[in-house]
């Protein structure tokens, strides 16, 4: 990735901090318009290469971890881990909104600049696509860390995040309501599939988007925005292209490297090295597994005294954005919606066949058969919880699924995200509501 510096070295100077009243958190003071397809691909890389590891600080809100009280880096996490928002420590480590927009400004600089400028060619398609794909991820997670949870009776008033389409730090960066965002992201998925014509990425490029990377975040979407039957199809048109699952019983190796068969796009780090070493799994999470038969357990965990560290993440080779299982889940899930519960359970047993002991497996099957419809959600639900342990994904599952009730414990003293509470909303960073009003 160190062949495009010197293209971006002309960027680099455009994304400093600035205290202007139309703050998005970025600000252009200066750049260099790129000419061949090499120099925006440069453009695009390093769009994905600031894609920013916010999933990690979702997991410290969420049911999935304990914080490690005598970790010198607890302080830089704690007041994530206690919901305090409106007023944290100055040393709290902030949530990287800027960022997210950093990456959009490099997907701008694609959509609005290179697709008028280069001929046209598979590979500039290619390029094109990826900056709508892209652009469309960055705003699905700004909507679900700073947004409303997407409510269809409520969507067109409440409150979402600011839109930049053009490179226009003149305009005015007031947020949309949530229906406008995810509009936009429909619409950049939808911009995206006239332009991407690879199937896949060889390892090492998998940070790119493909066509099947492109299905997957579209059945995220639409799960997220209740939209059943389109989620559904994505998630086929996504296991049409690779359904490879790892079958855990022959192969003991975690799903969440970059070069993993159930690879699908391989960006972000679930959880960084530096939280990994502040925290432990919670005893709530531990107990959502079967540690002698859910064959996930030894990989995802390591017993620390009376507790139990993290393996998952981490390390450079563990990058995983999209992956083959949630499409199964899914699949099961919309299923069960659209009042299809023979084949949700036939999804689900699918999937759970590679997860479990032999042994175990027989017994999920008679009990996943004897589920109605209520008891086969929550064991989805649950599947996901297990499956996805500190990928990032647990926090935007709770938004938009039961938002309950977490209690958390620090220095003795316990602190509770009641069940519907507004703090299921991130507050903005605080220096980004200093230079914004409209924020």
């Amino acid at each position: 990735m160190k062949k495009f510096s010197k293209y971006i070295l002309l960027f680099a100077a455009a994304l400093a901090v600035t205290s202007c009243d139309d703050y998005l958190d970025i600000q252009p003071v200066g750049r260099v318009i790129p000419e061949t397809l090499e120099q925006y691909r440069a453009v695009l890389t390093k769009g994905y290469d600031v894609y920013p590891e916010h999933k990690s600080l979702t997991a410290v809100r969420t049911d999935e971890l304990t914080m490690n009280e005598f970790s010198d880096d607890v302080t830089y996490y704690k007041d994530i881990y206690i919901w305090k928002d409106a007023n944290p420590d100055r040393i709290t480590t902030t949530f990287q909104y800027a960022d997210l927009y950093k990456t959009i400004f490099y997907t701008n600089v694609i959509i609005n600049e290179a697709s008028k400028k280069l001929d046209v060619s598979e590979e500039r398609n290619q390029l094109i696509g990826e900056a709508y794909a892209l652009r469309a991820m960055a705003y699905f997670d700004l909507i679900n860390l700073f947004g409303k949870p997407y409510n269809a009776a409520t969507a067109g008033s409440d409150k979402g995040v600011p839109l930049a389409l053009q490179i226009d730090l003149e305009q005015a960066f007031v947020p949309q309501t949530v229906e406008v965002i995810y509009d936009q992201i429909i619409s950049d998925t939808q911009e995206a599939e006239k332009f991407i014509n690879k199937d896949f990425q060889t390892k090492g490029l998998n940070y790119r988007f493909t066509k099947v990377a492109l299905y997957s975040l579209e059945s995220r979407i639409y799960l997220y925005v209740q939209q059943w039957q389109k989620s559904l199809d994505a998630a086929n048109k996504a296991l049409a292209i690779n359904s490879t699952l790892i079958d855990l019983k022959a192969t003991p190796v975690l799903a969440t490297k970059y070069d993993s068969k159930e690879s699908i796009l391989a960006l972000e780090d679930g959880l960084i090295n530096n939280l990994k070493g502040t925290v432990y799994a919670s005893s709530d999470l531990i107990a959502a597994y079967s540690k002698t038969t859910d064959l996930r357990f030894p990989l995802y965990f390591l017993a620390s005294g009376s507790r139990y560290r993290i393996q998952k993440g981490g390390n450079a080779d563990q990058k995983c954005s999209f992956r083959t299982s949630e499409l199964y889940l899914t699949k099961a899930e919309t299923s069960l919606k659209l009042n299809n519960i023979a084949d949700a359970k036939t999804t689900v047993l699918s999937f759970i066949k590679n997860r479990y002991t032999a042994a175990a497996y027989v017994q999920l099957e008679i009990e996943v058969n004897a589920m109605n419809a209520a008891d086969l959600t929550n064991f989805i639900y649950e599947e996901r919880h297990r499956e996805f342990a500190v990928e990032g994904q647990r926090w935007f599952d709770l938004r938009r699924t039961s938002q309950k009730q977490i209690v958390h414990t620090v220095n003795g003293e316990d602190y509770t995200l009641i069940q519907n509470d507004p703090r299921y909303t991130i507050i903005y960073p605080s220096d980004a509501r200093l230079n914004n009003p409209n924020l």
